[in-house]
């Protein structure tokens, strides 16, 4: 008996609970690049700053968008393992743009970049994540 071929489709984006509360929205998604969007309000701390553990949620979560989407094309998925940030600037009203790019697509690690700017341009925040890429279960 021969297994059943792992099914290579793209995986498109589905928000879960936090990045609804957070008004994340998707702008693009391939494996090349994942681009959203989230407004500032909203996701402020206590001194009306965007606040740091906004900036990595969001981060995070489009970093392993863009590894599951590249999971996805050899039938596997991806966890994150790995999450650094460095924050730049600060930002209190707006709307922030968060875009993945790949530095590594292998087939068991990614690595990805991510960019957080304000309207601007400027860079806010940069993260590096790193994902596992698993077999997909059932």
């Amino acid at each position: 008996m021969t297994p059943e071929p792992r099914s290579t489709e793209l995986w498109k984006i589905t928000l879960g609970e936090l990045d609804e509360k957070m008004g994340v929205k998707i702008v693009e998604e391939s494996v090349e690049r994942v681009v959203a969007t989230m407004p500032v309000e909203g996701n402020r701390q206590s001194f009306g700053l965007l606040h740091g553990g906004a900036s990595l949620a969001v981060g995070e979560a489009v970093g392993s968008w863009a590894a599951v989407i590249h999971a996805s094309t050899l039938g596997k998925t991806a966890v994150g393992v790995d999450v650094s940030a460095t924050h730049h600037k600060s930002a209190r009203e707006g709307l922030i743009t968060i875009t993945a790019t790949p530095i590594h697509l292998g087939g068991t690690i990614t690595t990805h970049e991510v960019l957080i700017s304000n309207a601007a341009g400027e860079r806010l925040c940069t993260l590096r994540i790193t994902n596992l890429l698993l077999d997909r279960k059932g």
